[in-house]
């Protein structure tokens, strides 16, 4: 099982399976890092230029793992182990979120090398529950397996739903005024 810089597990053996769509990708195929941050590192932005700026994984034979500025970064908005929905409290900037963005491999910049020295090394997260995340550091919890939502998990969702549906309650200026 992959491990973290710190030698807790990841929870998977090959980050890749988990990975997306590399976060640089536009919607036309092209590589919006060499795009529009070609500062960051010149000589990959000339070679996508050569290349119409077509995504390195464009090419035949190719996939995300052999562009050194792969990056997959999760958006999620559900623990991909047990499936519970993010509630963030908008106006609670105390509050917790309920997911966490999970480290899957860890990106230190272009050509950096992996643990073992051969591939490049690519920032790849998923989004996990704070329990998941606990269970998977913590244990010998995998990313993939067959998991239910923690019961402290599902009342910390519930107490957030119920607040947030409290808040979306109309109450009139003339009632808020007899209500004193």
């Amino acid at each position: 099982m992959e491990r973290t810089p710190t030698g807790t597990p990841v929870g998977v053996d090959d980050p890749y399976d988990h990975a997306g769509r590399c976060d640089h990708l536009t919607g036309d195929g092209a590589c919006r890092l060499a795009r529009e941050y070609a500062d960051r590192d010149p000589e990959f932005a000339r070679e996508r230029a050569r290349e119409n700026y077509d995504c390195v994984a464009a090419a035949e034979g190719c996939d995300f793992r052999d562009c050194p500025h792969y990056a997959s970064t999760t958006s999620g908005r559900e623990c991909i182990r047990c499936g519970l929905e993010e509630v963030r409290m908008a106006h609670d900037s105390t509050a917790r979120p309920l997911l966490e963005e999970h480290h899957l491999s860890y990106g230190s910049g272009a050509n950096a090398a992996h643990a073992d020295g051969e591939e490049p090394s690519h920032e790849i997260t998923v989004a996990l529950c704070r329990w998941c995340h606990t269970k998977v550091h913590k244990s010998f919890a995998r990313v993939d397996d067959d998991a239910s939502p923690d019961p402290e998990a599902i009342a910390a969702r519930e107490a957030r739903r119920t607040k947030e549906q409290a808040e979306l309650g109309f109450q009139s200026a003339r009632d808020r005024a007899s209500d004193r």
